[in-house]
Order: structure tokens, then sequence, then C-alpha cells
């Protein structure tokens, strides 16, 4: 089979745990390469236990997930920043460092991700910022940035190692429609160019108006809906 064709996430008969508590059964299901793919679900369905598990901050104990060449079951605590560096992880709470520029946020992903190079990474710096929509921002702090703003320096932190697939868990829940609507037009044009994209959501004013496949977590189970 050519590498191509092979499926960005791949899940067979996963159990997703949060703490001792099993929030999803016997999970299958695949996301391709390029795909935009909606979770969605109550609070406390499993949506962002699944993320978690995917990019590894909680253990995958039961069953099989393949992600981006990594066995998520057997990957060892060396291999996960390996891992990391192929994903693009998106929280609804920004977490930027307050105590720093933009430009240093965006330099500490980029020196603990194995960047050395000083004028390759003030290029990709500029590129990855002027890409979501903000030119001249660097020298700013967090504060001094609106909520949409920050949201997108985020997404630029996410975009620095071109992710294969970029995870998003809320990322327009703290924002007005109006700045939502922005943020999430960023995130079509991102997968647009090839990025797949995975995100948690309770936007359902947004999914309407862009619909796409949908997994839905109830009950211990996720529901997989192709997009209308």
């Amino acid at each position: 089979m050519p590498f191509s064709s092979e499926p960005i996430v791949q899940i067979e008969n996963a159990c997703i745990f949060q703490d001792e508590k099993t929030v999803l059964n016997d999970v299958n299901l695949k996301i391709d390469k390029g795909e935009f793919v909606y979770i969605v679900g109550r609070t406390g369905s499993g949506k962002s236990s699944l993320l978690k598990t995917l990019y590894c901050d909680l253990p995958l104990r039961m069953g099989n997930i393949q992600l981006a060449g990594h066995d998520i079951g057997k990957i060892s605590p060396k291999q996960i920043p390996l891992l990391r560096r192929k994903l693009g992880i998106i929280f609804q709470d920004f977490e930027l460092f307050g105590d720093r520029t933009v430009a240093e946020n965006l330099h500490f992903v980029m020196k603990a991700t194995g960047w050395k190079d000083r004028s390759k990474m003030k290029s990709r710096m500029s590129e990855v910022l002027m890409r979501v929509g903000l030119g001249a921002i660097s020298n700013k702090m967090p504060h001094q940035l609106s909520g949409g703003e920050q949201q997108r320096v985020v997404i630029a932190r996410a975009l620095i190692n071109e992710p294969l697939l970029l995870m998003a868990d809320e990322p327009t829940g703290n924002l007005d429609p109006e700045v939502s609507d922005g943020i999430f037009k960023t995130f079509m044009e991102i997968n647009k160019s090839g990025t797949a994209i995975l995100m948690a959501s309770h936007d359902y004013g947004l999914i309407n108006n862009y619909p796409k496949r949908m997994l839905k977590c109830e009950d211990g189970k996720i529901l997989d809906s192709p997009a209308n």
C-alpha cells in the first residue's frame, strides 16, 4: 500500500479512559490525510479525553491507535516529542506565556522542537503569523491582544512545524460569534492546504454553516456521520 493512501489516524477497538473511568468504548474509526472532522458531544462525553489520548497526554490502555506513523499504545516517552512535532494542538484557553512577547512564545516552541537556525526561525515565525492574519504583532505581549488575536497566535504556534494533523479543543469557545467565524475560516484555509483537522466544538452555528464529517460522543460510543 503506498504511504499516501494510509490514514493519518486509525483507531481499532479502543477504549478511552479519564482517570479510572471508561468514557468511550469500542472506538473504531479512521481519519484520512487532509480530512476535516468535527467531534461533538456533551461535556464529559469523551471529546477531550479522545484528543488527549491521541497526543499522548492520557495513556491508551485498550485497543490500537496508529497516528502519523506512530503506534500510540507502544510509544515510548522519548518518541512522544517526535509525534507531537507532526501535530498541531490548540486549546480553548490559549495557554500562551503571559510574560513573553508573541515572538518569544513562538520561539519557545521552535527551540523545544529542534529549531536552531535563527534566520530560518525568524522567517518561519513571520510566515505563520502572516498566514493567520497577524502581520505586525510579534513584539506585543498577550495581554495587549484581543481574544481573537490571541487565538490566532495559538493557531500560528500550532502551524510552526507544518503538522499533518491539527487538533483543536473548543477553539472558539471563549470568542464572540463574529470573531469565531473569522477563526473558523482560518481553519478552513489551513485545511485546504492539506492539513487534516480534528476539531472538538459545541458551536453548532458554525458546524451548520460549514458542514463536515461529524463524530458524536454519546452514551460511551462514537457515532460517525459523513458530511451532508
